[in-house]
């Protein structure tokens, strides 16, 4: 049996995560600036400690802190004193980096294929018309085997179903050039935002996420300070690693600890214009989740962010000072103190409000996975550092990683795109041919049309000259020919008397 992580003190007071529990999700939640990114973080460097592993994302470029040992922070001091904790040994945890945009980490990259038209879908904010035309191509693709790998590749298919729309029409529904057209503004969009970067291969392995080191799990950080400009790739990105680990581990039941932790920070983004048919699949994904050993825990400033089928999934909790200033805020306060299980000795919705930094209330599920009472504590200093690394560090994480060279060649292999362009070039080739064969053979009738014409037209006046002045000449040359003739015929019949005649002179 893994230990318990320590995650907060008061007095003598102890507030611990059950591992055996940690795969029943949790949240973390408080106002900016009241210490829920050191929470993330001990919670990772505890769940690292003994042997599993996390993927969280680096919003503000902080988190990378966890890879090098702690120490030397005078606020980390006082509060260990304040807190009873003597001579913590701080040391640092095996770090993966990875980044999407490829600049602070190893790319991670998915493909077409695997993100799926309903992802796809929600990065382009596309309506159910549009999805619905998006789901034929997916479906145009499978049958033909072309695979779908970047957004050069969806965009040839697109191409297609637009040349082809009324053939798939007839088979699939409504296919509409509008649509089509509604689809490939969206991909420009995206590419703009950079979304060409993750989409093609190498794509990722879930076993890559999921390595120890020396007995201790491998902490996945995301390089998302970038990446946190485009909300929408940002959550779907999360949304699919979380539905990808769905789908392709086994199921595993109750187990002492976890395989693998994963931290959504910004929990709010994945559900903000989110279509309650995808709440739903979300909702879906994270109860079922559980019995493959995987927890999830939201990060975000409110309970209220998450709806409520969703929190409903969330036991173990963790909530830093709200502010109450407007009416929204305040009812805010309201739920989240609704979320934990009362203390009569606690008026939490006060007490909210009036948590100091790194001050919490806490809630956990105890060992029958009942959420024990509410109660106020202080969050344990992580034993790792607090702040982000040097450059130099982090180039030493990167040569030094499990996954190094793996991941950054970008491969390139015959995939729709290609398939598509030679069927277009091979299209356009058999058209020019046969373009040409008319051509040649409209030239060929045209010439015969020609000299037909040239044989019944009257004659220039020089060929008729020609012609009257051979006719004449052939005509004298006949007459001549004709009086020599004759003339000799008649010589020959006369000669006698023409002797005679003559001699008369």
């Amino acid at each position: 049996m893994a230990d318990p992580i320590l995650v907060a003190k008061k007095d003598a007071a102890e507030f611990y995560l059950l591992p055996q529990m940690a795969n029943r999700h949790g949240v973390i939640t408080g106002a900016t600036g009241t210490g829920k990114t050191v929470t993330l973080q001990k919670l990772a460097e505890g769940f690292s400690r003994i042997g599993v592993p996390v993927f969280m994302a680096d919003i503000k470029g902080d988190l990378t802190g966890i890879s090098q040992a702690g120490g030397g922070n005078a606020k980390v001091d006082d509060r260990n004193k304040a807190l009873g904790i003597e001579n913590p040994v701080f040391e640092g945890l095996p770090v993966t980096l990875w980044d999407v945009f490829q600049k602070q980490g190893h790319p991670l990259r998915s493909t077409i294929s695997e993100m799926g038209p309903l992802m796809i879908s929600r990065l382009l904010q596309l309506n159910e018309t549009q999805e619905g035309v998006l789901t034929i191509a997916f479906k145009a693709a499978d049958e033909n085997g072309w695979l779908l790998l970047d957004l050069k590749d969806l965009n040839a298919l697109l191409s297609w179903v637009d040349e082809n729309k009324d053939e798939l029409s007839k088979t699939y529904g409504n296919v509409s050039g509008a649509s089509v057209g509604a689809i490939r503004r969206g991909l420009l969009q995206l590419e703009t935002q950079g979304g060409d970067n993750f989409f093609g291969e190498p794509a990722v392995k879930l076993d890559d996420f999921m390595q120890s080191l020396s007995g201790k799990g491998v902490v996945n950080l995301l390089a998302a300070d970038d990446l946190i400009n485009a909300p929408k790739i940002y959550s779907t990105f999360l949304l699919w690693i979380l539905s990808e680990l769905f789908e392709n581990l086994p199921e595993v039941g109750d187990v002492e600890k976890p395989k693998f932790v994963f931290f959504f920070d910004e929990a709010h983004l994945l559900f903000n214009d989110t279509p309650t048919a995808l709440i739903d699949k979300i909702e879906q994904v994270v109860r079922l989740i559980r019995s493959k050993g995987v927890g999830v825990y939201f990060i975000t400033q409110s309970p209220a962010d998450i709806p409520d089928k969703v929190l409903a999934q969330l036991g173990n909790r963790v909530q830093h000072a709200l502010r109450a200033y407007t009416p929204k805020e305040q009812e805010a306060v309201k739920i989240a103190a609704k979320s934990f299980r009362a203390n009569p000795d606690l008026d939490t919705v006060q007490v909210i409000t009036e948590l100091g930094v790194g001050e919490a209330l806490i809630s956990m599920l105890d060992e029958k996975g009942t959420p024990t009472v509410v109660n106020r504590g202080f969050i344990v200093p992580p034993l790792s550092h607090l702040g982000p690394i040097t450059p130099e560090q982090r180039a030493g994480l990167l040569t030094g990683s499990l996954v190094a060279g793996q991941y950054e060649t970008a491969v390139d292999r015959e995939s729709a795109f290609e398939i598509l362009s030679a069927k277009a070039e091979a299209s356009a080739a058999e058209a020019a041919a046969a373009e040409q064969a008319k051509a040649e053979a409209k030239a060929q009738k045209e010439a015969e049309k020609a000299e037909r014409a040239a044989a019944r037209a009257p004659d220039t006046m020089v060929e008729s000259i020609t012609k009257s002045v051979a006719r004449s000449a052939s005509s004298s040359i006949g007459r001549q020919i004709g009086n020599t003739i004759v003339r000799g015929v008649l010589g020959s019949i006369f000669g006698g008397k023409s002797k005679s005649k003559s001699s008369w002179f």
